[in-house]
């Protein structure tokens, strides 16, 4: 893209004419001394329905939409879209350069800027960031993206991601950042307040209860209002607390018997009523099924079009002013819509501060991907052998690296959060070439990264195709490192098995080298059957746009891995909630429907509630330093519950501990709790050896609350209460108790 699109050219130009003060005079939405919602609703009352339906209405793919019929959509609509939309990119909603009100410009997703042969820098997957338990980190890659989307020409985000680690085979757990409220929240939160300080608007989604991509589009979620609220809903609650997007994307799937883009209890009741969101709903694209309904049910924004086999006549301004006429939709509900879409474009600067296209510094972009993925990857096991721990490697003079085309980059998950890499993809040609594919390998090979952290020992790299060779050179080599690989996407979940003959290999290795590393990039959790024997293992999920320095400076040492696991592994398919996804593996749109009776206890807390011990647990993470824990602190500060505790380097090298502290009743049930214990809070901190640090926190009173649907509020039942203190979910060698007063207060913020 080379110039600025003819909308914001023609912007640009009437804003040049006027003066800011006249120009205030004349369109009182351009003062910028009025608070967000009085620009929207002046900027409103100055349209016409023509103009406020244009912004209801958002396109995607000019080449299709050419194809529409005219009374779908206008010729006029077409040739705007034609002229102004970012080829390759997500969508465009026209601006209305009479007022001022720039176009919006669409981009995928989370992870980067996602636009079809543009290059751009992808971060580590967002599991793989939320990893980190460092908030600063997601709010950094935040920026980082933004900056390259605004250079790029966008204003609209479509991220951050929120749904739960529900269902651990979910194409798109990599795409979220864990099965865990609290953690998610704060991860998503850091995120979207990247985004947003740069003067765009970004998306929540997928609203709500959005946990499987089998049949996406047509399952039925099942789940009571309760259990929603105290699990899925409450994660996105903390997202929009922490940090008030300006949009919220409703999903694909239906969620207890009602379209999610057209649910009432969802959009205005919980959303809306309940949270007092400002914002706009907006539709995943090709998630419309109705005009009327959806509009009545709190849709404002009838996104995508044309997508995924849709029907026109929701997303046409004709059926619209028909659904007026008849009273179907009231006007004051299509005014409602526009001011809504309106008020983050005031409220985040994207009015304000118009986009400019202009240079990326890809150097400085790639360094915050590679500073995010060395905070994030996880050292899952570090044995000793003959007295010595495998990692990180030092002396060693001889390495066999096996597998993961490990010689060429590192994976990338497919679908809307896929981002084309700078220097292109280091692997084409993997199956599946079309949606979600292409398969992508970021160009950051970990050879060549361990070749020049170690110009001393010999490194001889092969794919692993041939099992007997791969082990004869482990065999002849001083340390054998293993990558295996588990691609994910956007529109497929996958069995936690390791594809092809990965396990194979990993055993014939470690049975020919005892001193095997495996390092694995993945979307999500996977079974190890080979877990028992091999020495050290580290999680890279998926590591971004310097992924393949990130892992070699932690197998060298070079940098102390600090990452904690966002969700849990289990050590087999017989602890998974629920044995079978509906509709896995068949052909896309077969009605089914899944009823969530774990409720709340999803993850860490089913594994509570079960009394099963996971391969590895929710926030388990090693280090080449050790810390101790001490000092648990629990008080009431007025009706906050203040917790904390302090940490200490009791090792030999610098390094991040991860501070955890869950909460547990004496009786667990007595307290309409779904599991024994919840995380409460986590800090991290950089210790020097020898160092210490002390943290403290308020906890979220929902965090210690039942949802009591009967009167819409929020509940803590009285009685004594364990505070634990840890760096696990299975490590919290530490606790207090507290007493907690009888509380109940409304949902509504």
């Amino acid at each position: 893209m080379k110039h600025l699109p003819v909308t914001s050219l023609l912007t640009a130009s009437l804003l040049a004419c006027v003066s800011t003060s006249a120009l205030a005079d004349v369109q009182p939405w351009a003062d910028t001394s009025k608070p967000a919602d009085q620009r929207a609703a002046a900027a409103v009352a100055a349209m016409t329905l023509d103009e406020k339906l244009g912004l209801v209405m958002g396109y995607t793919d000019p080449e299709q939409l050419m194809k529409e019929p005219d009374d779908i959509v206008s010729a006029a609509i077409k040739a705007d879209v034609a002229a102004n939309h970012i080829k390759g990119s997500a969508g465009y909603i026209a601006g209305i350069p009479r007022l001022g009100i720039p176009a919006q410009w669409q981009t995928d997703a989370s992870i980067g800027v996602r636009v079809t042969g543009m290059e751009r820098t992808a971060l580590p997957s967002s599991l793989a960031t939320a990893a980190s338990f460092d908030p600063k980190i997601t709010e950094m890659g935040g920026i980082m993206i933004a900056t390259e989307a605004r250079a790029s020409g966008f204003n609209i985000f479509l991220a951050g991601g929120g749904n739960l680690a529900r269902e651990p085979r979910n194409g798109r757990n990599f795409e979220y950042t864990g099965e865990d409220p609290l953690l998610t929240g704060r991860m998503t939160g850091g995120l979207i307040n990247g985004i947003q300080s740069q003067h765009m608007v970004s998306t929540m989604k997928h609203w709500a209860v959005n946990d499987q991509e089998s049949q996406r589009t047509t399952v039925d979620a099942t789940i009571s209002k309760p259990a929603m609220r105290q699990s899925d809903l409450l994660a996105f609650e903390m997202i929009y607390d922490l940090s008030n997007p300006g949009s919220v994307m409703c999903s694909y799937n239906l969620v207890n018997g009602d379209w999610a883009c057209e649910n009432d209890y969802l959009n205005n009741r919980v959303l809306k009523q309940d949270w007092g969101f400002k914002g706009y709903v907006m539709s995943d694209w090709g998630a419309v099924h109705s005009s009327a309904k959806a509009a009545n049910a709190g849709l404002d924004q009838f996104t995508g079009y044309p997508c995924c086999g849709h029907h026109g006549a929701f997303f046409s301004a004709k059926t619209l002013k028909a659904d007026i006429a008849s009273g179907a939709i009231p006007m004051s509900r299509i005014d409602d819509m526009a001011e809504r879409i309106l008020w983050p474009l005031f409220a985040k600067g994207v009015v304000d501060n118009p986009v400019k296209v202009g240079p990326i510094d890809f150097e400085a972009d790639a360094n915050v991907s590679q500073k995010a993925a060395e905070a994030s990857l996880v050292l899952l096991k570090n044995d000793a052998i003959d007295g010595k721990s495998l990692l990180p490697l030092a002396g060693v003079k001889s390495i066999a690296i096996i597998g993961g085309h490990a010689d060429k980059g590192v994976m990338a998950g497919g679908g809307s959060s896929g981002v084309t890499p700078v220097g292109g993809n280091a692997v084409p040609g993997l199956e599946p070439k079309t949606w979600p594919g292409p398969v992508v390998f970021m160009p950051s090979s970990p050879v060549e990264a361990l070749k020049a952290a170690k110009p001393d020992a010999s490194i001889t790299y092969i794919s692993g195709d041939n099992i007997k060779q791969a082990a004869a050179l482990a065999k002849k080599s001083e340390v054998a490192i293993v990558f295996v690989t588990q691609w994910m996407g956007e529109g497929l979940d996958n069995p936690l098995e390791l594809p092809g003959n990965q396990d194979a290999l990993v055993a014939a290795v470690v049975k020919a080298n005892p001193k095997t590393i495996v390092v694995v990039e993945s979307g999500g959790a996977i079974l190890m059957p080979w877990a028992g024997k091999v020495p050290a293992i580290l999680e890279a999920f998926y590591p971004g746009a310097r992924g393949g320095q990130a892992i070699a400076n932690i197998l060298t040492g070079q940098v102390n891995p600090s990452g904690h696991l966002p969700i849990s592994f289990p050590a087999s398919n017989a602890q998974l909630a629920h044995a079978e996804i509906p509709g896995f593996h068949k052909p896309d749109g077969i009605r089914v429907g899944i009823t969530y009776d774990e409720g709340a206890a999803i993850g860490y807390k089913w594994y509570d509630v079960k009394g099963y011990t996971p391969l590895f647990a929710f926030g388990h993470g090693l280090s080449y330093t050790t810390f101790a824990v001490s000092a648990p602190k629990a008080a009431l500060d007025g009706s906050d519950l203040v917790v904390g505790g302090t940490v200490q380097n009791s090792g030999g090298v610098a390094g991040a501990a991860v501070m955890q502290v869950y909460v547990s009743p004496t009786d667990w049930q007595a307290a309409g709790w779904e599991a024994p214990k919840r995380l409460v809070a986590f800090h991290k901190a950089d210790l020097t050896p020898g160092g210490s640090a002390a943290f403290s926190q308020k906890v979220d009173p929902k965090l210690l609350a039942t949802y009591d649907e009967a009167t819409d509020s929020w509940v803590i039942k009285g009685g004594v209460y364990h505070v634990r203190l840890g760096q696990a979910s299975d490590d919290l060698p530490q606790s207090v108790d507290i007493t907690l007063p009888d509380s109940r207060w409304s949902a509504v913020h």
